[in-house]
């Protein structure tokens, strides 16, 4: 019986807005969904925000475990999410 290797294949992460704004979500492909959003072919709620930057990201196993965290990183309020972005940290969701 052969095992899968597990390495991580999806991200959650932060992109800051020029305003300072956090948005939070998830791709399988980190930097194609960042020029995505980048040239405005991504989540509507960053388009004509830029310059955007990719401030903070967290590998996660797949994407259940993505989608949960997302979920949780978007409960947090700002001044926790910045302590993410500002300490490099990684988010446990327990």
């Amino acid at each position: 019986m052969e095992v899968e290797n597990e390495e991580p294949s999806w991200f959650v992460y932060l992109v800051r807005t020029s305003k300072s704004a956090l948005y939070c979500g998830i791709t399988n492909d980190l930097q194609r969904r960042f020029k995505q959003h980048q040239e405005g072919k991504g989540a509507k709620a960053l388009r004509g925000k830029g310059p955007l930057q990719l401030v903070w990201s967290q590998s996660e196993i797949n994407k259940s475990e993505a989608l949960k965290t997302e979920i949780a990183i978007k409960k947090l309020r700002k001044v926790q999410k910045e302590h993410l972005v500002k300490q490099a940290v990684r988010f446990d969701r327990k």
